[in-house]
């Protein structure tokens, strides 16, 4: 078998045919809604035993792209766990009365063994809205080079968890390149292919009805997966997800102008992986910057808790103040004089990651992390609350509900050491590494 390489991105697992492997894994899974359920207990078990078996979830992963890309240039933030237990198998192991499997180093699973859209739509309140909204909607994805499987992987995906079809032949899913063409695609890269049905599950798993629009960029270059937003909104998508990021640099107000200032457009950015520190795009004033968090299964009435993602010192949720994008009004913290990030969050930790159906850079289920998760459940949360108006900037709008039941506040663990201690720090309110929380529900989504 091949693996493929390109100058900016490594790519670093086996490729195999999409078919033979999604039939492998259908036949051994199962097919629809009893798949995603959670098997039948033997035994009564406390949602405090499940709490505590899930707290212990560690895992290993690998970034999926380079990490370092070079000056203007970016690097997709997805992060593929290669070993461990995770908190969704920790879920399974405590709720069965079994001991909780493991992953072996670049394996592969036969069934998930990360979160799926029960999870999510459970921990984000957005069960009913999933299921009742969302139709005529289009999430558009933008992502460096070509996943040649991604139709197919996002077909297991769907028809594993029970989600309505979403075909080109329907016209739910379209794939183009950043000039908008169909059959001029760019190179295929194994890396970004991840980061791709990445992409495309989160988008399935927060809003099954909506179309999906994925626009491929020629490479890497910033300069290139801006003209793919701007692709993307040509073709009228009205909510467009941006799971990588570059270092900051003089460049960025003009990458602001020319490829994210669209107004009546939700545009979200990841806001990083290295923990904390500020990345572009998610330091564009125009854009949501989305941080990550750790979500574990919790005793509360939400049934969940959720803390800032922190690994290490270098590995976590992305946070701080902007060095050059000048701060949008609707930002009143008082310690960052420019553009803060983040906005708002979602899950990120790989060690509470969500699986992905992937066959292109490896051969079925895996879990991955990374803010490249919590970017497109953003977008297609915004998506499930509706159309902007043509004069609004979407980013603005959680910040209505600030301090509300609408927002799941985070208020707990840091992405690193800062002098402002909320630029890295969880408090009570606004805060770098979560914004102003997590979903609970669309009202804080909506103009």
């Amino acid at each position: 078998m091949r693996t493929t390489n390109t100058p900016h991105i490594s790519g670093r697992w086996r490729r195999v045919s999409s078919a033979a492997a999604a039939a492998a894994a259908l036949a051994l899974a199962g097919f629809g809604a009893a798949a995603q359920a959670d098997a039948a207990t033997p035994h009564k078990v406390s949602a405090q035993t499940i709490a505590t078996q899930v707290a212990k979830a560690h895992v290993q992963y690998t970034n999926a792209c380079a990490t370092s890309p070079k000056k203007g240039y970016a690097a997709c933030d997805a992060l593929r766990v290669t070993g461990g237990t995770t908190a969704f198998m920790e879920k399974q192991a405590a709720i069965k009365g079994v001991a909780p499997q493991t992953i072996s180093p670049d394996a592969t699973s036969s069934t998930p063994t990360g979160y799926g859209p029960s999870d999510l739509q459970s921990a984000y309140g957005l069960a009913s809205a999933a299921s009742s909204k969302g139709a005529g909607e289009t999430v558009a994805i933008v992502d460096a080079y070509d996943d040649p499987n991604a139709a197919s992987d996002l077909a297991a995906y769907r028809s594993y968890y029970g989600l309505p079809a979403c075909t080109a032949a329907s016209g739910c899913f379209k794939k183009v390149s950043q000039t908008g063409s169909t059959t001029s695609l760019p190179a295929a890269d194994s890396g970004w292919a991840g980061e791709i049905s990445l992409d495309l599950d989160m988008v399935s798993a927060t809003c099954p009805n909506c179309n999906i629009l994925l626009v491929e960029a020629k490479t890497a270059s910033m300069a290139n997966l801006g003209t793919a937003v701007n692709e993307a909104v040509k073709l009228g998508a009205k909510f467009v997800s941006n799971s990588y990021g570059g270092s900051e640099s003089s460049s960025d107000t003009s990458y602001d102008s020319s490829y994210f200032n669209h107004p009546g457009v939700v545009i979200t950015a990841s806001a990083g992986d290295s923990g904390y520190g500020a990345q572009y795009p998610a330091g564009s004033r125009y854009v949501t910057a989305v941080g990550g968090t750790a979500l574990k299964k919790a005793t509360t009435t939400r049934g969940w808790s959720e803390s800032v993602w922190n690994t290490s010192s270098t590995e976590g949720t992305g946070s701080g103040c902007s060095a050059y994008d000048a701060k949008p009004t609707w930002q009143t913290d008082t310690g960052c004089a420019k553009r803060m990030i983040a906005d708002v969050s979602a899950v990120a930790d790989p060690a509470t990651g969500v699986s992905v159906y992937d066959t292109y850079g490896a051969s079925g289920w895996n879990t991955y992390g990374g803010t490249s998760a919590s970017s497109p459940l953003i977008a297609s949360v915004y998506a499930l609350a509706g159309t902007p108006s043509s004069t609004s900037y979407p980013a603005q709008f959680p910040y209505k509900s600030a301090g509300t039941t609408a927002l799941n506040d985070v208020t707990s663990g840091s992405n690193g050491s800062c002098t402002t201690s909320y630029f890295c720090t969880a408090r009570t309110g606004y805060d770098g590494p979560t914004g102003l929380g997590t979903p609970e529900g669309t009202a804080a989504f909506t103009g």
